[in-house]
C-alpha cells in the first residue's frame, strides 16, 4: 500500500498550526492572537491557513467576545486530531523504512 501523507496537513505552516493544538491537549482552544505569536505569523497569513484546515474539517473556528473586544478561538476537532495522528504514523513509518 503507497505512503500517503495527506496534503492538508502536509504543508509546513499547517502542520505547525495542527501540531501546535494537538499539544494544547483534547478539547482545547487557543486564541487566535496567542496562536499567530506563537507561530510568528501575519494574521493575513495565519488566517488563510486556518480556512483551509476549517474547510478539511480539521479546525473549528469560533468567534465572540471577551467583554467588548471581539475575539477568535481555534480548536482542533476530533477529526483532526485523527487526521493529524494519522499523519504522524505514516510520518514515521516513511521515517522508518516501513
Amino acid at each position: 500500500m503507497p505512503l500517503a501523507l495527506d496534503p492538508v496537513i502536509h504543508q509546513e505552516t499547517r502542520l505547525r498550526i495542527v501540531a501546535l493544538l494537538a499539544g494544547l491537549g483534547e478539547g482545547a482552544k487557543a486564541e487566535f492572537t496567542w496562536l499567530k505569536e506563537a507561530l510568528g505569523l501575519t494574521e493575513g497569513n495565519l488566517s488563510s491557513h486556518l480556512q483551509k484546515l476549517e474547510e478539511a474539517g480539521y479546525v473549528r473556528v469560533e468567534k465572540g467576545f471577551r467583554g467588548k473586544r471581539p475575539k477568535t478561538w481555534v480548536a482542533l476537532t476530533p477529526e483532526g486530531r485523527a487526521a493529524y495522528e494519522a499523519y504522524r504514523k505514516a510520518l514515521l513509518d516513511l521515517l522508518q523504512g516501513r
